[in-house]
C-alpha cells in the first residue's frame, strides 16, 4: 500500500489560527532553533546525543536505552531506525502515558484478541519525527497500533495530548529533549491533520477489509505522512503573524 500522503495548505491553516496560537507556534520555533544552535556549538545534533555512549547502533533497537521519560508530564520518546527505503536516517517515536492524559480520555473500542496496555501502562503514540543524516527533522508520520504497541486513542483525544508533551530533563541531553518537545509544538498544525488522516485511513481500510483486525494488520503500517522543514515552518508562521496584525 502507498503511504497516505497528507495534502496540507500551511498558509491557509495558519491564517485560521488566533493570534495566541500563532504566538505559541512562534515560541516553539525559537526554542527549536536555540537548542539546535547549542547542540551545533558542540558539534552535536539531537540524534547524536541519543546514540552517544549506547554502543553499536542496531536497527529496531530503542535509543537511548530505556527510552526518555518525564515523570512529571509523562511524555516519552525513543529513537530508532528501520525504514532505509524512506531516505531517513531514523525517527523519534513520541508518546504520552496515561498519567499525563485527561481522566475522561478512553481508548478506542476494541473487540479483537490482541492484548493492549491498560490502566497505568496505557499510552498513546502521538507522532513519529523522521530525521536525516545530519540530524535535522525532515518528516512526520503516524502509524497503525501494532507498530508501537500503543493502546490507541481517537484522533481528537490525541490532539489534546499534543500540548501536554514536554520533556525537560538532563537524560540523555537537555537540549535534545527540548528540541523534540518543541518540534511537537511547532508542527502542531500538521500533527493535528495527520492524526485525523490516520483515523480516516483506518476507517477506509476497515471498509475495504471488513473481516480483518485493522489495528493489527501488517499490511497497514504508515497511516499518514508529510514532509517538513523547520525554516519553512518558522517563515510561514512569521508571515501569518504579520498578516494577522
Amino acid at each position: 500500500m502507498d503511504e497516505p500522503l497528507l495534502k496540507f495548505d500551511l498558509a491557509a491553516r495558519l491564517a485560521e489560527l488566533p493570534a495566541d496560537d500563532l504566538d505559541r507556534l512562534a515560541r516553539a520555533g525559537e526554542t527549536v532553533l536555540e537548542n539546535l544552535r547549542l547542540l551545533k556549538k558542540s558539534g552535536e545534533n539531537p540524534v547524536g546525543r541519543c546514540l552517544a555512549h549506547q554502543g553499536t547502533f542496531y536497527e529496531e533497537e530503542h535509543y537511548p536505552q530505556g527510552d526518555v521519560y518525564d515523570s512529571e508530564s509523562h511524555a516519552q520518546f525513543y529513537y530508532h531506525a528501520h525504514r532505509p527505503e524512506s531516505g531517513e536516517h531514523g525517527h523519534f517515536h513520541t508518546f504520552l502515558r496515561s498519567a499525563g492524559m485527561k481522566r475522561s480520555v478512553k481508548p478506542v473500542p476494541y473487540s479483537g484478541k490482541v492484548k493492549r496496555p491498560k490502566g497505568k501502562d496505557a499510552l498513546s503514540h502521538i507522532v513519529a519525527i523522521s530525521m536525516d543524516g545530519p540530524g535535522m527533522p525532515i518528516g512526520l508520520f503516524t502509524t497503525n497500533r501494532w507498530v508501537t504497541g500503543e493502546t490507541f486513542y481517537a484522533a481528537d483525544d490525541v490532539v489534546e495530548m499534543v500540548d501536554r508533551f514536554d520533556i525537560e530533563q538532563s537524560y540523555p541531553c537537555l537540549a535534545t529533549n527540548r528540541t523534540v518537545s518543541a518540534l511537537i509544538h511547532l508542527f502542531k498544525p500538521q500533527i493535528v491533520a495527520l492524526l485525523r488522516l490516520r483515523d480516516q485511513t483506518l476507517a477506509d481500510w476497515k471498509t475495504r477489509h471488513p473481516d480483518r483486525d485493522i489495528y493489527e494488520d501488517r499490511e497497514l503500517e504508515i497511516t499518514s505522512i508529510i514532509d517538513i522543514n523547520v525554516d519553512r515552518q518558522i517563515a510561514a508562521i512569521k508571515q501569518a503573524r504579520r498578516s494577522s496584525r
